[in-house]
């Protein structure tokens, strides 16, 4: 058991030195300039640690001269990393919520985002911004243009009843979007056994097996995963979802905050998929 214990680690460890070291070299130093840029907050820097975004976008291949599809990006916090990276290169649209958002913390992310990049045209200024919301706003970009489409932690919001959305229009969207052989990443929250998760997502978290089913089926293949945003210090319990976790700490009253300030982010999966040449 203690050497195949050690050969899993030496096999994680060379599985994220491989993925890094296919990052081209002027991907990489954008990548680095981007993650490092005085127009990060301290407080989106210091989730680096959690969110792992050199690692994952490694993974996923991203390249500095691909044309990529945020999809709702929310506050922008992995669009604060893309922009300078894509900018001159490539081409970056944001998919943001409907054009009419349903929530107010959807309004809130919305306009600030927005407020960001005109205060920082410098490395907001080529972002193309469009919209997301089934069925009716699906155009992510123009169809059989994108590299890659990326969508991180909202998968499980498109099973919740009260979003009113539909996965399969959602992915579709995805795949209409991209080029033959473009790209899909995927990072979510991740519920570990499928036989009892929740339909409905109630607590923030999503299988794998499910996100690869509703991948399948709008056409994909199942390129790959990933480790890297593996949490085994999430027990997936917890009373108010994954929200109890960092970063917004949703701790039941009477309960010790830095219990779940020690176990960090959620547990999450980091998929991998490809449209199939000829699609």
């Amino acid at each position: 058991m203690k050497k195949l214990a050690i050969l899993l680690a030496a096999t994680a460890v060379f599985s994220s030195l491989d993925a890094t070291a296919q990052m081209d070299a002027p991907t990489s130093a954008a990548l680095d300039a981007a993650l490092a840029g005085s127009h990060r907050s301290d407080r989106n820097k210091a989730r680096d640690q959690f969110r792992h975004p050199r690692e994952t976008l490694s993974f996923f291949g991203l390249r500095r001269d691909m044309t990529v599809v945020e999809i709702w990006p929310g506050g922008g916090w992995y669009t604060e990393v893309l922009a300078p990276v894509l900018k001159g290169k490539g081409k970056l649209y944001a998919a943001q919520y409907g054009s009419n958002p349903a929530f107010d913390y959807q309004r809130n992310e919305n306009a600030g985002l927005q407020e960001k990049a005109k205060k920082n045209p410098d490395v907001f200024g080529e972002v193309q911004f469009t919209a997301l919301w089934a069925p009716n706003e699906l155009a992510i970009a123009p169809a059989g243009t994108a590299d890659m489409v990326l969508t991180f932690r909202n998968v499980h919001n498109w099973l919740a009843p009260e979003y009113k959305q539909d996965p399969a229009k959602v992915f579709g969207a995805f795949f209409k979007a991209l080029k033959p052989g473009g790209i899909l990443g995927v990072v979510d929250h991740r519920w570990p056994d499928p036989k009892t998760e929740d339909p409905k997502a109630t607590k923030g978290y999503v299988s794998e097996e499910r996100v690869i089913a509703l991948a399948k089926a709008a056409g994909f293949e199942l390129a790959g995963r990933s480790d890297v945003n593996r949490n085994p210090k999430d027990t997936h319990d917890y009373k108010n979802g994954v929200w109890t976790l960092l970063p917004d700490l949703s701790v039941p009253a009477g309960e010790d905050k830095q219990k779940y300030i020690d176990i960090g982010e959620s547990d999450r999966m980091t998929l991998k998929f490809r449209k199939p040449a000829g699609k």
